[in-house]
């Protein structure tokens, strides 16, 4: 028996695609002013509409920045220093455990904020630092000495 099934012509397969950057992109766009513009993200650039320039959203700035407090103190062997708060992901109700660096110096990074960080140190959590609640403005880099 005769298999009369015809047989397709092979299909050449599609040529790879490169990636193209998107500045790539806006130099091959027939705008002039396409070479003139500055894309610092891939996804800021919106492609270009035949006879238009292309439109460009700039990033927002970052404002939200890291806060860092460092407490130089010797609290004894065993004991950790801990920082409640409000502001940078701090709470009142329950303390966040510093980094011991060295024998006398503890260090926490506290969330970004764009708000000022209030706080107070707690030794092992219960006991509170003397005297009246810190403040600092966010993105500082604060060295203190507590007393208990």
């Amino acid at each position: 028996m005769k298999n009369n099934t015809r047989k397709s012509p092979k299909t050449p397969a599609p040529a790879p695609v490169k990636p193209t950057s998107a500045s790539t992109k806006l130099a091959a766009a027939k705008s002039p002013r396409a070479t003139t513009l500055k894309v610092t993200t891939a996804a800021a650039a919106m492609p270009a509409v035949k006879g238009q320039a292309p439109v460009v959203i700039a990033p927002k700035p970052d404002t939200v920045v890291a806060t860092k407090i460092i407490a130089q103190i010797d609290i004894g062997f065993g004991n950790i220093l801990y920082v409640r708060g409000s502001g940078g992901g701090l709470s009142w109700d329950q303390g966040l455990a510093m980094e011991n660096a060295t024998a006398d110096q503890w260090r926490i990074t506290l969330g970004k904020t764009t708000q000022p960080v209030t706080f107070k140190f707690l030794v092992n959590d219960l006991t509170w630092s003397a005297g009246e609640d810190y403040v600092i403005e966010p993105g500082s880099t604060v060295t203190l000495v507590p007393t208990f």
